[in-house]
Order: structure tokens, then sequence, then C-alpha cells
């Protein structure tokens, strides 16, 4: 029995949610998002709540119901509030800015790595070490920032590199001489 699965997706006022058949249209403020629900699996309008409901009890049916009801309750407040992921850059002479649709990186390599930014993901850039991924897509946000962070992810001598916010990196001493 999913216990996720039967939670009620309240939708909000300004998100508009249209099922047909297995298609499910999510609109709001932030953007349109759409899902295309797996067979077994049902969704209903009632009222100002989203219904997930699975057709059959068996073990793919019970795991999809908890899965597809978490992604609808995702698209929602995606659409409505938006979702969005805070990147640190730490190290001397490393930064960032926004030119155009390119994200230019300067991590300490030879060259700057430019990386193109998706057309619903907005990025903010600020004192060249912050950066901001924000979007309507809780995915795309997340892979968008798993990207830019694996360019150069943190390193546990000095602590420099890509990190979340608030990241705690586990710092290892390094080699010590040898007296003799």
């Amino acid at each position: 029995m999913s216990r996720i699965g039967q939670k009620p997706i309240p939708v909000p006022d300004k998100v508009k949610v249209a099922v047909q058949g297995p298609l499910v249209n999510i609109e709001g403020p932030r953007g349109k998002l759409n899902h295309t629900l797996p067979d077994g699996i049902v969704a209903r309008l009632d009222g100002k709540t989203l219904l997930v409901e699975k057709k059959g009890e068996t073990r793919q049916h019970k795991a999809l119901h908890g899965l597809s009801r978490s992604l609808l309750a995702n698209f929602v407040q995606g659409a409505n509030e938006g979702f969005q992921k805070k990147l640190e850059i730490q190290g001397v002479g490393f930064k960032a800015a926004l030119a155009g649709k390119n994200l230019n990186l300067n991590l300490g390599f030879s060259h700057p790595i430019a990386y193109p930014v998706p057309d619903d993901i907005k990025i903010t850039v600020t004192d060249n070490t912050n950066i901001l991924v924000e979007g309507a897509d809780k995915q795309k946000v997340g892979a968008v920032a798993a990207d830019i962070r694996a360019y150069y992810p943190p390193e546990p001598y000095k602590g420099k590199g890509v990190r979340y916010a608030g990241e705690q990196i586990i710092r290892k001493e390094g080699k010590t001489a040898q007296s003799k």
C-alpha cells in the first residue's frame, strides 16, 4: 500500500490542471509542464485537488502509484512557485559570468568553460562566485546544477571548486615533511 500515492495533491488557484487520459497538463505562473502517466495509473481532478489512483494491486502498480503522485506534486509546485539550486565557487581566480545564453566559467583550466543554458532554466550570477539556477521542472534544475558542479567538484585538500550552497566538504590533511 502506497501511503504517498494516496495523498491528494492540492492545486493552488494560480495553477490550471487538465487531465486528458494518461496525459496531465499543468500550467502556472512559472511555466507549463506535462506528464504522461504509466499504464495502470489514472489521475482525476476533484475540485481543487488532484487524485492519483492505481488500477491494480501488483507490485509494479504500487511502485508507480507513489512515483506518479510525487512527480505530479512536484510539477504542481514547480508551476506555482518554481525550484532553485544555489552553487558557490571557491578558489583563487575562479569565477562565473553570464554571456547571452552561455554561462562562462573560469575554473583554473587553460580555457574558459562555456555552458549553454537550457531555454526553460534561468541562471543568475552574483559576486562572480554565486550561481542561482531556477526553473519550473525540479529534475531539470537539479540536472543543470549537477552539470555545472561536475566541471570542478570540490577537492578535499584546499576545498576549492564548485559546491552546492551549504555543502560541507570533509578536508584532508596534506603530506608532512618527515624528520630524520
